[in-house]
């Protein structure tokens, strides 16, 4: 016997799920789409998504609070040595 697709096997189980394990199941789609997506790198010139803006916005406040940065005194002192 063939090995069945894996689209296919999802295919052939959907009918026996209810309502609200469909609505789950589409709601666990959906986050493992939201995660791809933030993994695609934007090509040069291409806008960000307002969720992709956001999350930039957030990974960079974190770094900042954990201390991850260089100081505009800092960077004047390294730019003398160039």
């Amino acid at each position: 016997m063939a090995t069945m697709s894996l689209d296919k096997q999802i295919e052939n189980y959907l009918p026996f799920l209810g309502k609200e394990e469909k609505r789950s199941l589409l709601s666990v789609i959906k986050s493992f789409m939201k995660l791809k997506e933030a993994d695609i790198p934007q090509p040069h010139g291409q806008r960000l998504t307002i969720e992709q803006y956001n999350k930039e916005l957030e990974d960079a406040e974190a770094r900042i609070d954990a201390g991850f940065f260089t100081s505009h005194e800092d960077v004047l002192k390294e730019s003398e040595s160039w």
